[in-house]
C-alpha cells in the first residue's frame, strides 16, 4: 500500500502534482518560521552570553576581590556616536597575571587600547575631533568576536597606569572575568533580559504557525472530495480502513517531509537576513542563528508525523461510512461546546491576574497556553458560528441567492468557516498585537520632544544629592577658552551652564505640585547664556540670572508637568552665577553630526572623569528600545499573518469551487443564472468571514487585556485610525481574492460536469 500510496501522489496527473506542490510549499513556509523564531531564541541566548564580560565589575568593589593576588582595575562607561551606543571599557593590570577579557591576546598597556572591528572602522573614517579625541593612545590590535555581542558592536578597550584608575571613584578591581549571562545577574547593567525576550518570541511564535497551520490545513484539503471518493470507492472494492489509513499518510507524509526539507533551506538560506534585525537592539551573527539537535528533530520529525495524524483524522467518514461518502450524507451540525476552549483560554488568562509567575519561564508557561487556547477555540468555535449566522439569514429573507447561501452554510458550516480561518485568525492577532502595543506605548512611550530638544548635548556632573537635595560633587566651571572654543563649533547655536544654588530658592518646576517634605532646590543660570538655548525658556525681561530646574534633560519627559516658558528672577549677578560649581551643561545645535559630535568631544575632555555626553535624543531612544523592539515584532506578525491568511482564503475558495463544481453545474442546468451563482459563493464566504471576525477582533483586544492586566497592570486603549484603515483594507482585499476566483464558475459548471461517472 506505501508504494500505491506514492504513485497515487506522485503520478496521477496534474491534480496530484498541484496538491503536492501547494502543500509542500505551505509546510515550508511554516518550517521556515517556526526554525526561524527557534533560532532567534537560542540567538538571543547566545548573544546575551557574550554580554557577561562587560559586567565584570557588577559584583567588584575598590576592595582587592579576594584570593586574588593581581587584581584588574576596572571602569565601563557608556559612549555614544550618532546615536550609536559605544562600550568604553578602562583597565590597569596590576600585575602579569591579572584577568584577561575575551577577544584580545593580552591587555593594553598605558597609551594603548583595542577597538572592535566596527569601532576601528570608525575611528579611521571619523575626523578625530568628533571622535577620536576622546581616547588616550593608539590602537594596538582588534577586539576579537568573542568579546562581541553583535557583528557591529562599538566596543574600545583602553589601557591605563593603576595610579590613574585607583583616583577615580567609579572604578573598581576585579579578580576575575564574569561569565554569568546578564540573564542570571541581577545587577548587570549590560546585556538583554533574554528570559523576557523568551516570553515574547514564544508568544510570536504561537501568532505566527497558527496562521500557518491553517495554510497547510487548508492545502492538504485541496481536492477533498475527489480524494473522498476515490478512497470510499476503494473501501466498496475491499480496501480495508487500515489500507485507506496507509495510502493517506503517505500521500500527506511525502508532501510535508518535501515540504520540510524545503522549510530547512528557506531557513539557512534566510537567515543573513533574519541576523539583520536587531530583536535586542543589536544585530545577530549568522552563526547565533543556530539550531540545536533537539530543535533540528523535533521540526524533522514532527511535522511529518503531524501531516499523517492529521490525514487520518481528516478522512475519518471514509474509513467509518464510504457509502456515506459516496451518498454525500450531511454532516452532524457543529455544537456549542465548540465555544467552550474560547472560554477556558479566557478564564486562563483571568487567572494569573495578580498572580503572575515571578520568572520569565513560569510567564511563558502561563500565557502561553492561554492564547493557544484562544486561537484554537476560536477555529472550533468559527463553524458554530457561522451555522448560526447562516440560519439567521435563511430565516429573514426572501432573496434566492440569500437563501441558497444561507442553506449551503448551515448545511455544512465547517466547510464555510474553512475558507476564512486564516483571515480571521489574523485579524484576532493584529487586535491583540495593536492593544498590548497601544497600551505599552502610552504607559511606557518616550515622548520625543522637538527636533532642538533632541539635538541638544547634554553633559551631567552630579552624581547624587545630599538630603537637602544639593549635588555632590559638582564640577568647576567650564574654562573661558573651553567655552568659546564650544561657542565656535560650526553647528552649536548655545550654550548654558546650570549651576549649584547658595540662594536655597526652590525649583519652580515643581511649585503647586504635591511633594512630600520640603521642595527642593533650584540651579541657577546666567540669563544671556539661557537665551541662547531657548527650548529650556527664558529669564524675565532685564533679568541677570535666574532659577531653574536642574533636570533640564527631563524636559517633557512627565505628561503632566508644565514647563513654565519663563523663569523666576533670581537674587544674584550674572558673574557671581558663573563663578560657582557647574553640575549640568547644555550645548544647543543644529543637529548635524560634526556639530553633535564635536561638542561631545570636547565636553568628554573637558571632564573626563565624568559620565560622556549624551543628547537628548540619544537618551530617550535609549529608554524606549525595549518597546522599539516589541513594535518591530508586532509588526512582523501582521505583516507575515495577513498575506498567509490571503494566500489561504484563495486556495480555500478555489479549491471549494472546485469541489462543489457538480452541485453548481445542476444548479444551472435548473435554471440559475450564472450571475446568482457567483453572488452565492461570495455570500458563503463573505457571511463567516463578517460574523467571525467581529468575535475574532473582540477575543483578540480581550486578550491583550487579560495579559496586560496580568503582565503589567495596564489596560488597553482605543486604537487609533490606522488600525480601522488596516482591519478595512484587510476585508476589502478579502472579498477582492474571493471575487478572482469567480470567472472559475463559468469553466467549470458547464453542463458536462453534471454527467454521472
Amino acid at each position: 500500500m506505501i508504494r500505491l500510496g506514492l504513485r497515487l501522489t506522485l503520478a496521477a496527473g496534474r491534480e496530484a502534482a498541484a496538491r503536492l506542490v501547494v502543500v509542500a510549499s505551505a509546510v515550508a513556509l511554516g518550517v521556515g518560521l517556526l526554525l526561524g523564531t527557534l533560532a532567534a531564541i537560542n540567538a538571543t541566548n547566545t548573544q546575551n552570553g557574550r554580554n557577561s564580560w562587560l559586567d565584570s565589575g557588577a559584583a567588584a568593589g575598590s576592595a582587592a576581590p579576594a584570593g586574588s593576588a593581581q587584581p584588574l582595575w576596572w571602569l565601563i562607561r557608556a559612549d555614544a556616536f550618532q546615536g550609536r551606543t559605544i562600550g568604553r571599557v578602562d583597565v590597569a593590570a596590576t600585575g602579569p597575571d591579572s584577568p584577561l577579557p575575551p577577544g584580545i591576546p593580552h591587555l593594553p598597556g598605558p597609551g594603548q587600547y583595542y577597538a572592535s572591528p566596527a569601532m576601528a572602522k570608525l575611528l579611521t573614517g571619523t575626523p578625530a575631533d568628533e571622535l577620536a579625541d576622546r581616547y588616550p593612545g593608539q590602537q594596538v590590535g582588534t577586539i576579537g568576536p568573542a568579546a562581541l555581542p553583535a557583528p557591529d558592536s562599538l566596543i574600545i578597550l583602553i589601557g591605563h597606569t593603576p595610579g590613574e584608575l585607583a583616583a577615580d571613584p567609579a572604578a573598581v578591581r576585579v579578580g576575575s572575568i564574569m561569565t554569568t549571562p546578564p540573564s542570571e545577574c541581577a545587577d548587570c547593567p549590560v546585556g538583554t533580559n533574554a528570559s523576557g525576550m523568551d516570553l515574547i518570541l514564544s508568544v510570536v511564535a504561537v501568532a505566527l504557525i497558527f496562521p500557518v497551520l491553517i495554510l497547510i490545513g487548508t492545502a492538504t484539503r485541496l481536492a477533498a472530495t475527489r480524494r473522498e471518493q476515490r478512497f470510499a470507492a476503494m473501501r466498496l472494492v475491499g480496501a480495508t480502513p487500515r489500507q485507506i489509513s496507509v495510502v493517506s499518510a503517505v500521500e500527506s507524509t511525502v508532501a510535508a517531509a518535501a515540504g520540510t526539507a524545503v522549510g530547512f533551506g528557506l531557513f539557512f538560506l534566510l537567515r543573513p537576513l533574519l541576523a539583520t534585525v536587531d530583536l535586542t537592539t543589536a544585530r545577530f551573527f549568522s552563526s547565533d542563528l543556530a539550531l540545536n539537535l533537539n530543535d533540528v528533530l523535533a521540526v524533522a520529525l514532527g511535522v511529518p508525523l503531524a501531516a499523517a495524524v492529521a490525514a487520518r483524522i481528516a478522512l475519518r467518514r471514509v474509513q467509518i461510512s464510504p457509502l456515506g461518502v459516496t451518498r454525500r450524507t450531511t454532516p452532524r451540525p457543529p455544537r456549542f461546546y465548540r465555544v467552550l476552549p474560547l472560554a477556558l483560554g479566557v478564564v486562563e488568562l483571568a487567572y494569573f491576574i495578580g498572580r503572575r509567575p515571578p520568572t520569565s519561564a513560569g510567564q511563558v508557561r502561563a500565557f502561553v497556553p492561554g492564547i493557544v487556547l484562544i486561537l484554537g477555540g476560536l477555529v472550533l468555535a468559527g463553524p458554530w458560528l457561522t451555522m448560526v449566522g447562516a440560519r439567521l439569514m435563511a430565516r429573514r429573507t426572501g432573496r434566492p441567492t440569500v437563501l441558497i447561501a444561507g442553506r449551503r452554510l448551515a448545511d455544512d458550516p465547517k466547510a464555510g468557516f474553512r475558507a476564512v480561518s486564516g483571515l480571521v485568525l489574523a485579524l484576532c492577532i493584529t487586535s491583540g498585537a495593536v492593544g498590548v502595543i497601544d497600551a505599552l506605548t502610552v504607559e511606557q512611550g518616550v515622548p520625543k520632544g522637538s527636533a532642538a530638544l533632541r539635538s541638544t548635548v547634554v553633559s551631567e556632573f552630579f552624581h547624587d544629592r545630599t538630603a537637602a537635595g544639593q549635588p555632590i560633587d559638582p564640577e568647576s566651571p567650564l574654562p573661558d577658552q573651553a567655552l568659546a572654543a564650544l561657542r565656535a563649533i560650526p553647528g552649536v547655536t548655545g550654550v548654558t551652564s546650570v549651576h549649584t544654588n547658595p540662594l536655597g530658592t526652590t525649583d519652580p518646576l515643581m511649585a503647586g505640585q504635591n511633594v512630600r517634605g520640603p521642595l527642593p532646590p533650584a540651579a541657577l543660570v546666567d540669563c544671556a547664556q539661557l537665551a541662547s538655548t531657548p527650548v529650556f525658556g527664558l529669564c524675565d525681561p532685564g533679568a541677570q540670572a535666574a532659577s531653574i530646574t536642574p533636570y533640564l534633560g527631563s524636559m517633557g519627559l512627565n505628561r503632566d508637568e508644565s514647563w513654565p516658558t519663563r523663569w523666576p528672577t533670581a537674587a544674584i549677578s550674572a558673574e557671581q552665577v558663573d563663578r560657582l560649581p557647574v553640575q549640568l551643561i547644555v550645548v544647543g545645535t543644529d543637529g548635524s553630526t560634526s556639530a553633535v559630535e564635536r561638542a561631545r568631544t570636547l565636553l568628554a575632555n573637558a571632564y573626563p572623569a565624568e559620565r560622556s555626553p549624551y543628547t537628548i535624543g540619544e537618551d530617550r531612544a535609549g529608554m524606549s528600545a525595549e518597546l522599539t523592539s516589541y513594535q518591530k515584532l508586532a509588526d512582523v506578525v501582521i505583516l507575515v499573518s495577513l498575506p498567509i491568511a490571503g494566500c489561504s482564503l484563495a486556495v480555500s475558495v478555489a479549491g471549494g469551487l472546485t469541489d462543489r463544481k457538480r452541485p453548481f453545474s445542476l444548479l444551472r442546468l435548473t435554471g440559475v443564472q450564472l450571475a446568482t451563482l457567483r453572488r452565492v459563493v461570495l455570500l458563503e464566504s463573505a457571511l463567516p468571514l463578517l460574523v467571525v471576525a467581529v468575535v475574532a477582533i473582540g477575543m483578540g483586544f480581550l486578550a491583550a487585556q487579560l495579559f496586560l492586566q496580568a503582565q503589567y497592570g495596564y489596560s488597553v486603549r482605543a486604537p487609533d485610525f490606522s488600525y480601522y484603515v488596516l482591519v478595512l483594507l484587510g476585508l476589502a482585499a478579502s472579498l477582492g481574492v474571493i471575487g478572482s476566483t469567480l470567472p472559475l464558475l463559468r469553466r467549470i459548471t458547464g453542463p458536462q460536469t453534471a454527467r454521472n461517472e
